[in-house]
């Protein structure tokens, strides 16, 4: 048995020994060439005059291109055109490449690209979502609106209400191994290119438009990232393409790396969003209709702002039935880097305003949010029918009502829906109907009632938050602050036909087993998952399979390795690619063993046929001494998938990926300074194929969700220059920065859809677990005074100081 197993990372030791390699050591041929971009200094305006003799002169250039010397197309963007490699004339943000400069060495590129002598015309950049909201400067004609039910009647008829907003940062993805690629000139044309890319496809399809070749010309092959995050979705684009048309102009291989400083001038972040609310609820402080306004600011090109937004609105429920709701969206078009794809890819967007939301309520109820949040979940289903925690679906009796044994007026059922028969029983009068989401999807795999009732006792939440509400008493200087929040995370690309995945996969002679597929490793520990599913397919040990670089060449037509769904997709597709050669070598053994293949058993690194045993090794030297093929392709394309974007109607997603945490921090009330004292998370990573690796994930998540809402703050000047564009000025979460107390466990629960093995996603669900440390120095602002606090983020020391005085009034 491999699946499940927690086996470590298949580059573990690599990495630890600093022997992995990335494109940066890739072994080059003697005479390759490197390159850096000039880059704008200027948000907005125009080139008048562009001098490049000094850095033609300069020591070491070899070449430097201008958008003239391109090609063909000069752009890098993955959806509309309209993101050029180097500007022509109109200036967009600033660092935008303009020139490319081509020379011997790393450095002495950089210096040359130093040395342009640019004139502009300069405009006044629009920079902020209130500026692009006066200018109505944005992407599509105008606001994205998604309604379910009469927002405005409810609002109107609703015994209480509250508003308010809250603003959100963007984020820096701070990958350690920075943006590169290489590219390695071949005969008649054709280029080979590798790319630290989550997207190889892409790369693929960008450079073999810029060298105008058809996509079989160009090769592209990734064997690792050091992280990616979503960052090396598209934003490697340039960077590839940059270094092929230069390989193509010179003959020669080409390399380009960004330094630290160049990659976060130059490089989308996450996007940053503006959340206003109005939310009508009861005495109970259950939600009867909400309105959602979301702001983001998108940067200067479009890039993939519009699913990203798309997915903001998706996630504005997260865990919540909004009987009726109104989500109105922004997109925003600015002077500024094109904010990309960023882990949660606008999920942890949506979901931090109803969260604010939630908290707002408890406040002005003086109900403990659990509570608020508790009554406002989904009904409690799973596969289609209302669960109990942990069990089975209870039997039905003779008159075919379904009982159970649990009280479920704690999990968003109402005492009406059940008849009393006995002490601590309750029957149901009608099954609770399947409620939907606001973009009228079902949700039929909630179980977050009963994972939030575990966690609850495991954190001891109650008796500690009673105890903080004492220590706060007597403390006039330190407050502390415990919060929950669940996470509800929908699985699948909102762009239906990138859910499909290949894979090619040889048995050799020998019983050793090569695989491909289209996902791409940046550390997370898809080669590890996936083989582990081919080892357990095969019944053999996970040490005879070895994964090789992804490759264009081998998988064609991959999506991106990002929404979650990389062993999903290529869980799935290699699974398919061994079942058809199982299959082979069995009915080659059956028929030499005259007997059928069900008698044909494959486990514990041997092939049972009958009472005979032979290893498979030998099993697949008989396969190719009677000719049969050991090689075959995998497929597979995720079902049931069906959605509209613009009436935001649909089945966008396969399943839901759900979890929750429990933090606790203290701050200082005079500086503002906190630390994150306690975490306790509980994850759905349905039947984990690797436990060690979902919890790593799980971990990281949550420091790098928590880090985007407290310490990692962008901060652009008035000129559009982003200041903090180093480690001096940006601070991700440190090694200290991490809580004191960190309990981990994953909710062991098959997944009710058809996945691999029953598992989950875990890629980008934790991240949004770190949006319990935002809420708990809520908390523990709000005990500084009567007045709720409306704290923003990133909850940076300045913006709870700031936030502080606001609850002190």
């Amino acid at each position: 048995m491999s699946i499940s197993k927690p086996l470590p990372h298949d580059a573990a030791r690599l990495h630890v020994t600093g022997t992995a390699r990335y494109v940066d050591d890739l072994p080059i041929p003697a005479n390759s060439l490197y390159l850096a971009f000039g880059l704008s200094e200027i948000a907005k305006g125009r080139i008048t005059t562009l001098d490049l003799e000094q850095v033609r002169a300069a020591k070491g250039v070899i070449a430097v291109l201008t958008a003239d010397d391109l090609p063909f197309a000069n752009d890098v963007s993955p959806s509309i055109h309209d993101e050029p490699l180097l500007a022509k004339h109109d200036i967009r943000y600033l660092s935008q490449p303009i020139f490319l400069v081509v020379a011997d060495s790393h450095l002495n590129a950089r210096k040359a690209a130093r040395l342009g002598d640019i004139q502009y015309s300069e405009e006044t950049p629009i920079l902020t979502i209130d500026q692009a909201l006066a200018a109505d400067s944005r992407f599509e004609d105008g606001p994205r609106i998604w309604t379910k039910g009469n927002v405005d009647q409810t609002l109107a008829e609703a015994p209480h209400q509250v508003r308010g907003s809250v603003a959100m940062g963007g984020q820096e993805h701070f990958y350690l191994e920075g943006q590169a690629a290489l590219a390695l000139p071949q005969e008649g044309g054709d280029m080979v290119v590798h790319s630290s890319t989550q997207h190889p496809t892409e790369i693929q399809h960008k450079v073999a438009e810029a060298l105008g070749l058809p996509m079989h010309g160009v090769r592209v092959e990734i064997r690792r990232m050091g992280g990616g995050f979503g960052g090396k979705e598209s934003q490697g684009n340039a960077l590839a393409v940059a270094c092929a048309v230069a390989a193509r102009a010179t003959g020669r291989p080409c390399k380009m790396r960004y330094d630290r400083d160049d990659d976060m001038m130059i490089t989308g972040k996450r996007h940053d969003f503006r959340i206003d609310y109005v939310a009508g609820f009861d005495d109970a402080g259950r939600l009867t209709g909400v309105d959602f306004t979301q702001s983001t600011r998108c940067g200067w090109a479009q890039d993939l702002s519009l699913p990203v937004a798309d997915r903001a609105m998706l996630h504005a429920d997260n865990a919540y039935h909004l009987p009726a709701a109104r989500i109105t969206s922004h997109r925003l078009k600015t002077n500024t880097q094109s904010a990309t794809a960023f882990r949660g890819f606008g999920g942890p967007q949506g979901m931090l305003g109803v969260e604010r939301v939630m908290d707002h309520i408890a406040k002005e109820l003086g109900i403990d949010p659990v509570v608020i949040r508790q009554r406002n979940y989904y009904a409690a289903m799973v596969a289609g029918g209302p669960s109990a925690p942990r069990a089975a679906r209870p039997p039905e009796d003779t008159s075919g009502q379904k009982k159970q044994d649990v009280d479920l007026t704690s999990r968003g059922v109402a005492d009406s829906d059940f008849d009393e028969t006995a002490q601590n029983r309750k029957v149901y009068l009608d099954p609770p109907a399947v409620q939907t989401t606001p973009y009228k999807m079902p949700v039929t795999d909630f179980i977050l009632h009963a994972l939030t009732d575990e966690l609850v006792q495991r954190s001891d939440y109650h008796a500690r938050k009673a105890a903080i509400a004492d220590w706060n008493n007597e403390q006039t200087i330190l407050k502390k602050g415990i919060a929950f929040s669940p996470v509800k995370f929908g699985i699948s690309f909102t762009l239906s036909h990138l859910n499909q995945a290949g894979a090619l996969l040889h048995v050799y002679q020998d019983g050793s087993v090569h695989m491909n597929h289209g996902g791409t490793e940046m550390g997370q520990g898809l080669f590890q998952k996936v083989a582990q599913v081919a080892a357990h397919r095969f019944g053999i040990d996970v040490s005879a399979v070895k994964i090789t670089a992804t490759d264009t060449g081998k998988v064609p037509n991959t999506s991106a390795t990002a929404a979650s769904s990389g062993s999903d997709l290529n869980g799935m597709a290699v699974a398919n690619a061994c079942d058809i050669l199982r299959d082979r070598i069995a009915g080659c053994l059956a028929e030499l063993h005259q007997t059928s293949t069900e008698n044909i058993r494959f486990a514990d690194g041997n092939v049972e046929i009958g009472n005979e045993q032979i290893t498979f090794a030998e099993a697949a030297a008989i396969a190719y001494q009677n000719r049969v093929s050991l090689s075959a392709t995998g497929f597979y394309k995720t079902p049931g998938l069906n959605w509209d974007r613009i009436k935001g109607e649909g089945t966008p997603f396969f399943y839901f990926a759900q979890g929750a945490a429990v933090t606790e921090v203290v701050i200082d009330t005079l500086t503002g300074e906190n630390r994150i004292l306690r975490t306790d998370i509980l994850h759905d990573a349905g039947s984990s194929l690797n436990p060690a690796i979902d919890i790593g994930q799980i971990e990281g998540g949550y420091v790098q969700g928590a880090g985007w809402l407290t310490t990692e703050e962008l901060v652009w000047d008035d000129k559009g220059r982003l200041r903090t564009h180093a480690p001096s000025t940006y601070k991700i979460p440190a090694c200290s920065d991490r809580p004191d107390i960190f309990n981990v466990a994953l909710w062991d629960a098959p997944n009710p859809a058809q996945t691999i093995y029953r598992s989950k996603a875990v890629g980008e669900p934790p991240f949004m677990l770190g949006i319990s440390a935002f809420l708990a120095l809520s908390d523990a602002v709000a005990a500084s005074g009567p007045n709720y606090p409306a704290l923003n983020a990133p909850a940076t020391a300045e913006e709870v100081l700031r936030a502080v005085k606001r609850a002190r009034g």
